[in-house]
């Protein structure tokens, strides 16, 4: 089967610093330039690019191959892109200055990369050293405290397009030196560009990380660096069963509140349409969204159903910013604020969906138990309540995200953790209800859905 005229893979594989390799002498941009040069020519519907690992060639790297033909081309750069569509793909001409054209040559060279290979990796197993991916994963905390501490400074709007490192400090107020440090590593995680001692922000840092662009998420990115001090915490939260500092989210300040909200309402925007799209709104005409944060779920089962009302129910702390988010969707006279603790006050009745999403982490099996009887005890007969967390296996060994954010919660609640679609489905039953079911959706959280 032919789907495509032309299948081209690309080499990106990533090694440790200083081991030659594609991605080390530029298959990134190659590839970026090689799609944008595609798109531009009308070729999307007859060129398939594959991004794949080692082609034993890494001296050479960039590295690509461009099927039918076979052609192995080596040490493209981005300019030349535009000539390898133009002649090889679109007029069927070889570039020959790019193309290996010696077959035995290449193939000797590719045996003696793998030699090399194999008995490095031999030499580094008898040695008893600690296995790159593994010290990677070990170190893997120094690239996020970089990011998080230019977050924390809003570094990338000081830089914006063009700041020196002294610019930036008198900007931030701080060490000349320390923020010259910082921007330097910033340009080696590829966040910030430097030329003649300028910086500037890349694409993606001026697009997500400075303050005026209209993806900015710097807000919600903030939860992140509050949650490195509760995480630093882990070995005694472990020892004692327990977050360290015993504080719930509720008395954590005005600072923490909103970043943790702007934070659940970016990821709330982003799945909302999906959580709305398999329940449906057929039959709904009154819900409850309980912790319902910045009202962004509420909004889109609204906006999904003209008849639709519903009702956010929150905290002190946080109801005005669900207020904020209503009003300016416009939907206030639909959409109702009302503080209440769900751990306890009675949830109100006659609704025919009450949402229960990423809430369930935070509390005990026993709270949990117990928030189950009162949803119960709010719908009308048919009703629907519906949970939408993180879903372990039976044996709580994965997925990965939602195992680690079980630690998460361990850090930052008294007794919380992430659940198994087992415990969900009969605490559900243990509360009344019927039909359980669980709704599968794209991402790292599932749906379990019950009715009354």
């Amino acid at each position: 089967m032919e789907a495509f005229r032309y299948h081209i893979y690309v080499c990106d594989q990533q090694k440790p610093e200083g081991v030659p390799s594609c991605s080390a002498r530029g298959s990134g941009q190659v590839l970026e330039a090689l799609r944008r040069e595609i798109a531009r020519s009308g070729l999307m519907d007859k060129v398939q690019i594959t991004v794949c690992g080692c082609l034993d060639l890494c001296g050479r790297g960039p590295n690509m191959i461009v099927y039918p033909e076979g052609v192995w081309y080596s040490c493209p750069e981005p300019g030349d892109v535009p000539e390898i569509v133009r002649s090889h793909l679109q007029e069927g001409r070889l570039v020959g200055r790019l193309a290996n054209m010696d077959e035995a040559a290449i193939s000797a060279e590719i045996r003696t990369h793998r030699e090399k290979v194999t008995a490095g990796l031999r030499a580094r197993d008898a040695s008893g050293a600690v296995p790159e991916d593994l010290t990677q994963a070990i170190q893997a905390f120094q690239q996020s405290r970089a990011i998080l501490t230019a977050l924390e400074l809003d570094v990338f709007t000081a830089v914006g397009q063009g700041s020196t490192a002294a610019e930036a400090a008198a900007k931030l107020h701080t060490d000349p030196r320390a923020t010259e440090m910082l921007l330097n590593t910033l340009v080696a995680l590829n966040l910030l560009a430097k030329r003649d001692k300028v910086f500037q922000d890349m694409p993606a840092s001026a697009r997500y990380f400075a303050a005026g662009s209209p993806d900015d998420a710097r807000a919600g990115l903030m939860h992140i660096a509050h949650l490195w001090r509760r995480w630093s915490n882990l070995t005694e939260c472990v020892r004692r069963g327990t977050a360290v500092d015993g504080q719930e989210a509720g008395d954590r300040g005005e600072e923490w509140t909103r970043a943790f909200i702007a934070a659940m309402d970016r990821n709330a925007r982003e799945r909302a349409a999906q959580v709305v799209g398999v329940l449906g709104t057929d039959g709904v005409k009154r819900m409850l969204d309980v912790g319902g944060g910045s009202g962004a779920y509420a909004i889109a089962f609204a906006r999904a159903n003209e008849t639709l009302h519903a009702d956010v129910l929150d905290t002190t702390a946080v109801v005005p910013i669900a207020q904020a988010h209503i009003d300016k969707a416009g939907l206030a006279q639909r959409v109702k604020t009302r503080v209440g603790d769900l751990r306890k006050d009675k949830l109100g009745e006659g609704y025919d969906l009450v949402l229960l999403s990423a809430i369930c982490h935070m509390l005990s099996s026993e709270q949990n138990r117990d928030l189950l009887r009162r949803c119960h005890d709010a719908l009308a007969p048919g009703g629907r309540a519906v949970i939408q967390d993180f879903l372990l296996k039976p044996d709580k060994t994965g997925p990965k995200t939602a195992a680690l954010f079980s630690l998460n919660m361990l850090v930052g609640t008294k007794s919380g953790a992430s659940y198994s679609e087992d415990e969900y489905a009969a605490w559900l039953r243990e509360a009344g209800f019927q039909d359980v079911q669980r709704m599968f959706l794209p991402g790292p959280t599932g749906l379990m859905v019950a009715s009354r």
